[in-house]
């Protein structure tokens, strides 16, 4: 059973006198312990969607059901919804680590000591157990978020949002959250990821799906799609100067040849012709051109 299903969710506005179409179509599915990076830029329906997912919106039209239940008709399906906005306080401030993890417990049904096992367990596991009897308004921004992660985990929920998860975070923290997101999946919890660090969607998502004016306008593993977007075009470099016989013979068969080290061609038909002409030459590298996520985003949101 998949920890999310969403299916043709459609929710419209009144605009004035106008009807303003938000979501026009949308279905999605996350598996257990997969992450799936749902992007789109500001005002494409993206937050709207996400909120009809978690129970907040009411959609117009289609059906929603986490981990098998509908949270618009049973409110006990939220107990199986983790979720870390950006934007929003997810925990308190003038209350320690162990205190939000026991209140927010308790909050997602546990009894006070299963909340107080969980809390202990999870403070140890994001390295918070330290600041415990801290008040979270003392701690670094990082280990906030961290906290706000782990708060989002105390009922062992299976199914996960992350809201922007590392925005605002310095360096060290960004990796922390980086790969307590990988820890989340690898043990079955299936998660929503939503940032506009494209980079960062690229190497944690298993599969991406873009919006783009209400509408899903890509969809696909991580890595087919950029394989989709991707060339065929190489770039070969040389540990040494090219002789003028050999950049002659590389430009006759269509390479371009930069430099007299790095040979680019358009065709991979011709990868193997220019490395025969170039034994026995060490080379330093050959790349393929391949697109990433920013560039692919980009072009899908007709802003490339």
């Amino acid at each position: 059973m998949n920890a999310l299903e969403a299916y043709d969710l459609r929710k419209s506005y009144r605009r004035g006198k106008q009807i303003v179409s938000a979501v026009g179509g949308v279905s999605l599915s996350i598996a257990p312990g997969e992450v799936l990076a749902f992007l789109g830029p500001n005002g494409a329906g993206k937050t709207t969607t996400i909120k009809m997912m978690a129970g907040l919106i009411k959609p117009d039209a289609g059906m929603v059901r986490i981990a098998g239940s509908d949270p618009h008709r049973n409110p006990a399906a939220l107990q199986k919804l983790g979720a870390v906005l950006e934007g929003n306080r997810n925990v308190y401030w003038r209350l320690t680590p162990e205190e939000n993890l026991e209140y927010f417990g308790v909050l997602k049904g546990l009894t006070a000591k299963q909340a107080r096992q969980r809390g202990a367990i999870l403070l140890e596991r994001f390295g918070l157990e330290t600041k415990r009897k801290a008040q979270v308004q003392n701690l670094s921004r990082g280990m906030q978020q961290k906290l706000a992660i782990a708060v989002a985990l105390v009922h062992q929920p299976q199914l996960l949002l992350l809201d922007e998860p590392t925005l605002g975070l310095d360096v060290e923290a960004t990796e922390n959250v980086k790969v307590l997101v990988r820890e989340i999946a690898s043990v079955g919890c299936a998660i929503l990821l939503t940032t506009h660090q494209l980079n960062i969607a690229e190497l944690l998502s298993d599969r991406v799906a873009i919006i783009q004016k209400g509408e899903i306008v890509a969809e696909s593993t991580t890595r087919d799609l950029i394989r989709q977007f991707s060339g065929n075009a190489y770039k070969i470099e040389t540990e040494v100067l090219l002789d003028p016989e050999r950049m002659a013979e590389l430009e006759t068969i269509g390479a371009k040849v930069k430099d007299r080290k790095t040979i680019y061609i358009d065709e991979q038909e011709l990868l193997y012709k220019v490395l025969e002409i170039l034994k026995p030459i060490p080379l330093r590298r050959v790349e393929k051109d391949e697109a990433d996520l920013t560039q692919i985003f980009l072009k899908l949101v007709g802003n490339g």
